[in-house]
């Protein structure tokens, strides 16, 4: 076997990843490919035509390089891996984005790249430009700020602002989130590519947009210094301070930049200024700062000068585009006008007749509660008729019991006033008994006294008779021995005395009295009914005004004591017998 029958064979092609700012891609290069190959497979399969603004980057130790376009891709310093890695990226930064930059590829990809270094802190941003910058952000990640379909917290998964200006403010996201919508919302009807053009419209202005900065030392002191590299010049600056150049070299005052090894000069157009030097650390950066100055003077000398045929194409092409496009803009604008206009009618002809739904089931519902309330008035007229009729037969009823208290009232009055006459009456009976009974009082006293004077006088009759009759003791005693049966029989005859008892006169004497005591019971019994009827009608007459309730005032209760009117039966009928008696010795 030969020796050249033991050689490896070597492989044909090699694997490569080529890693955009939105996308990654994978190629199979061949071997004997060079750079620009790799990068126009990489151009055309992104659809970029503004070529000279990109490059490829790859890392090699510890620091970045661009692939070289002239030389095989594996015959640089590129990493030893499988797949190679490359980072698609701007190279250079056009002077004025809205002149130079003609496809929105390009102009993407510039947008996507410069707010990354802003995110990044690779580029300063004040906090209000910072806010502003994201708002149009966010118009070209979300388009036309909607408040009904981005509702507050719709932005938190988004990186919108950097670290340094979130530190800065002692705010949350929250109310960072409002300002950035208070801004988005400014910004309604911009496309996307409207949206990415003005963020790099304010971000071309930034102080440290488009500059790639390394470190030098000036003369053999070393001045730790920075260069700056940009599509206007060269520019010195302080380590501590980017922002503001300590000398600027522009690139319509250069003549000529060289290096040897590690030592960078600056000759100037003008022969009597000062060439300036200085030294880098790596021969590698001396040659990506000669790279990029080479490629920025080329770019700054070519904006100066009459676009090639290609370019002319290109904005020509543009311009077309960007004009169908605001064509298509605005027919699509005018449909959708259409559309919202036509949407909005029909949610007013839906709400309408959502509207006249709800009126026609509300009239349908009032039509059922007025059948119902009709229903119901009837019902109640018909129950108000009936009770217009009870009460008129009340009334009639309360009409007659009116007329008939009034015909009570006046008969009650009638009876009063005959009831006041008998009371009356009775007042003056009662007087007149009074009086009678006083005075048969007075006539019972004067008789008791007469009684009482009889008595002595019979007392001293009789002691007189005894004192005249003794010498006659036999007779006597004859007599006392047997008395007579009846002492009228009895004749005394003596002196002056004389007695005389006949029967007649007994007799006539008893009845006398007995009649005159029977016509007195006779008349009190007939008093003392009347005084019991004249009660009796009272309370009933009592009783009967309360019943009528009419107001009428009471009478006083009038109540006779009937022990006040006691007959005088009960009187002693020894007066009556002793006033006889007295009034028998008075004719003795």
């Amino acid at each position: 076997m030969s020796i050249m029958g033991l050689k490896k064979k070597q492989p044909k092609t090699f694997k490569v990843k080529v890693i955009t700012m939105d996308a990654e891609m994978e190629f199979s290069c061949e071997v004997k490919w060079k750079g620009k190959d790799l990068f126009d497979l990489v151009c055309r399969t992104i659809g970029l035509r503004e070529t000279w603004f990109f490059g490829l980057r790859y890392i090699v130790k510890d620091t970045y390089a661009w692939l070289k376009m002239e030389k095989r891709v594996l015959d640089q310093e590129v990493p030893k891996e499988d797949p190679i890695t490359f980072h698609f990226l701007a190279k250079f930064y056009p002077e004025k984005v809205e002149e130079e930059l003609v496809q929105e590829i390009t102009q993407h990809l510039f947008f996507l790249q410069v707010k990354k270094q802003i995110l990044d802190e690779e580029i300063y941003c004040s906090p209000e430009a910072s806010v502003l910058l994201a708002s149009y952000a966010v118009q070209a990640k979300y388009g036309d700020y909607d408040p009904n379909f981005h509702k507050p917290g719709f932005l938190a998964q988004d990186e919108l602002l950097p670290k340094r200006v979130l530190k800065q403010y002692q705010m949350t996201a929250d109310m960072w989130e409002e300002k950035i919508t208070a801004w988005y919302a400014e910004h309604r009807g911009i496309t996307r590519d409207e949206a990415e053009m003005e963020y790099l419209k304010i971000a071309q202005d930034l102080e440290m947009y488009g500059v790639n900065y390394f470190p030098i030392t000036q003369n053999k002191k070393d001045t730790d210094l920075l260069l700056g590299v940009d599509a206007l010049g060269l520019h010195i600056y302080i380590p501590d301070n980017k922002l503001s150049s300590k000398k600027s070299f522009a690139w319509s005052g250069i003549r000529n930049i060289s290096y040897s090894e590690k030592e960078f000069t600056i000759k100037p157009l003008d022969k009597k200024a000062e060439v300036f030097k200085f030294y880098s650390s790596q021969l590698r950066v001396n040659k990506l700062i000669l790279q990029l100055c080479i490629g920025n003077h080329d770019l700054f000398m070519r904006r100066r000068k009459v676009d090639s045929i290609e370019v002319q194409q290109m904005k020509a092409q543009a311009r077309e585009e960007k004009a169908r496009k605001k064509m298509e803009r605005q027919r699509l604008a005018r449909e959708k006008k259409l559309r919202e206009e036509a949407e909005r009618a029909k949610e007013d002809m839906e709400r309408r007749l959502y509207q006249l739904q709800d009126e026609s089931r509300i009239a349908n519902e009032a039509l059922i509660r007025s059948e119902e309330t009709a229903d119901l008035l009837a019902e109640k007229a018909q129950i108000a008729e009936e009770e217009a009729k009870l009460l008129a037969q009340k009334a009639a009823e309360a009409e007659q019991e009116r007329q008939r208290l009034e015909v009570t009232a006046l008969k009650t009055k009638e009876e009063k006033r005959l009831m006041e006459h008998k009371m009356r009456e009775a007042e003056l009976i009662a007087v007149k008994l009074v009086e009678e009974s006083e005075r048969r009082s007075k006539e019972a006293e004067q008789l008791k006294q007469d009684l009482s004077e009889a008595r002595e006088a019979e007392r001293r009759a009789k002691h007189r008779l005894l004192e005249i009759t003794k010498p006659s003791y036999p007779i006597i005693a004859s007599y006392s021995a047997h008395p007579p049966a009846d002492v009228g029989d009895l004749n005394l005859e003596s002196g002056s005395f004389k007695f005389d008892f006949k029967d007649t006169d007994m007799k006539r004497l008893s009845m006398e009295i007995e009649r005159e005591r029977v016509e007195y019971m006779e008349k009190s019994k007939h008093l003392q009914e009347q005084l019991k009827e004249l009660k009796t009608e009272i309370e009933a007459l009592k009783l009967e005004e309360r019943h009528a309730n009419m107001g009428i005032p009471t009478n006083e209760s009038m109540e006779f004591d009937e022990n006040a009117y006691t007959p005088l039966s009960n009187l002693n009928l020894q007066s009556v017998t002793a006033k006889t008696q007295v009034a028998f010795l008075e004719e003795l």
